[in-house]
């Protein structure tokens, strides 16, 4: 069974371990095989583990044949993002300089997970410094559907491996659409908690107040699932959110009559490509098909917390924040993340304190929208494929990395969740996707109406020919 079980989703990987029909030993050397043979193609991995790996699965095997099982998690080879403490294994955050950087300590979420009893294949690889390109010596992670086009960022190899079936899930963080454009090209569900939900602790930062941690699946519900896991107060992380954390899969079957999904058809459709501009539609038909209620509606206007304006300028000064210890001390050994780290050190006191502002301001009015509706459906990005050399020309500009980005940033300055789920493909062959905005604290519903959502349609069930 375990020779063809690399698609299945990570709840139905979890089933087949609970009832014994698959060994998590077997499980695990088979993901080991499959990213053996894929990945020095694919290359989403930044550090393998498998004696680790294998380590952790007869631990996991040994107890379930006791009759201690942890939960849906347990048994289950995941990967992570490698910017996220590892104790005994490199963490480099897509950096040459921490490439012998090896942690004393388990990032809150990875010990959470080991907890949970998952088994740790390894580290994901990742764009410079969480940013937008990968440093100029590492190569990136290639598309599973097409090696040609742009694989998202900055959780590449999240993406990839999650998409390619060399793991049952991962953990990517999200500061500008991180979780979010990875999940759209490579085809998967991808979970961006509220800003807080998910402890920070141990995790190599971009910008601290817009990371946001979670996780990137094969569907909503194995969202749901290592969401459950992950979140929750920490006390290594006073940003953490008091609220107690629910079981997000208790109500996954309830469906979503009723549910009040709100459309801006003018920010949604102006500057999209006509293949997004269905995808968002036929989305759209099928949760109006499913029960919720649409309503058109007028997003606060996103022009203040953009890449240019404030979201550009809090996370170029929280960079530099980030990297004081080794920039300018260490310049020679950066890429492209270096302009960023200094525009923020440039950056003046009233220019930030302007930024925040308008970031108040922002959240604040969308706040005020979600009182007249429960969801918020819009593109994850304005356009679906795109060529790795296209990625470069459309990047190597702030307007057009602004354009890009400006269905993500805004929410990530919001501190809103969000779900990004595949809902078509293009005529190239490349994955289509939208995403669903909620509430703060409010996943329990984003999970929902995933979940719904894919019940109804099959996109998440199409994988890449591997």
């Amino acid at each position: 069974m375990t020779t063809y079980m690399h698609y299945a989703t990570l709840l139905e990987a979890a089933s087949a371990i609970r009832s014994r029909k698959v060994s998590p030993v077997e499980l695990t050397r088979s993901i080991l095989d499959r990213i053996a043979k894929l990945d020095p193609s694919l290359l989403s991995y930044a550090t393998l583990t498998p004696e680790f790996a294998l380590t952790q699965a007869a631990a996991a095997e040994a107890e379930i044949a006791a009759g201690n099982y942890r939960g849906p998690l347990h048994g289950v080879p995941i990967a992570v993002k490698d910017i996220f403490n590892t104790a005994g294994v490199v963490t480099a955050a897509g950096m040459t300089i921490y490439a012998d950087n090896v942690p004393d300590h388990d990032a809150t979420v990875v010990r959470r997970l080991r907890d949970a009893g998952a088994v740790l294949l390894g580290k994901l690889q990742n764009t410079e410094g969480a940013f937008v390109n990968h440093h100029p010596k590492i190569t990136p992670p290639r598309n599973p559907w097409n090696a040609d086009f742009y694989a998202g960022a900055s959780s590449s190899g999240s993406g990839v491996a999650t998409a390619a079936g060399l793991c049952f899930g991962s953990l990517g963080s999200d500061t500008g659409g991180s979780i979010r454009f990875p999940s759209a090209a490579n085809g998967i569900t991808g979970l961006k908690p509220t800003w807080g939900r998910v402890s920070r602790y141990g995790v190599f930062a971009l910008a601290e107040s817009a990371d946001h941690i979670g996780p990137m699946t094969r569907s909503a519900a194995d969202a749901g699932a290592m969401l459950g896991v992950i979140a929750g107060r920490d006390s290594n992380d006073p940003t953490t959110l008091l609220a107690p954390v629910p079981n997000y899969l208790a109500e996954l079957d309830a469906g979503i009559r009723g549910v009040r999904v709100g459309i801006d058809a003018a920010y949604n459709e102006t500057g999209c490509d006509p293949v997004t501009i269905a995808a968002v539609r036929n989305a759209r038909k099928v949760l109006e098909d499913l029960g919720a209620t649409t309503k058109e509606v007028k997003l606060p206007d996103p022009t203040g917390v953009m890449v240019t304006t404030a979201w550009g300028s809090i996370c170029a000064v929280e960079t530099a924040i980030a990297h004081e210890t080794t920039y300018p001390a260490r310049a020679s050994e950066y890429g492209g993340i270096a302009n960023l780290i200094d525009t923020g050190r440039a950056a003046s006191g009233i220019e930030v304190m302007k930024a925040h502002h308008e970031r108040l301001a922002f959240t604040g009015n969308l706040s005020a929208l979600f009182a007249e509706i429960d969801l918020l459906l819009i593109p994850t990005q304005p356009r679906a494929d795109f060529t790795i050399v296209q990625e470069r020309e459309l990047f190597a500009a702030a307007e057009g990395l602004s354009d890009f980005v400006r269905f993500a940033t805004p929410f990530d300055m919001s501190g809103n969740p969000t779900i990004t789920m595949p809902g078509g493909f293009t005529a190239k062959g490349l994955p289509l996707s939208f995403q669903l905005v909620g509430r703060h604290l409010d996943e329990a519903l984003l999970v929902r109406a995933g979940h719904a959502y894919q019940q109804a349609t099959d996109w998440h069930h199409r994988h890449p020919t591997l």
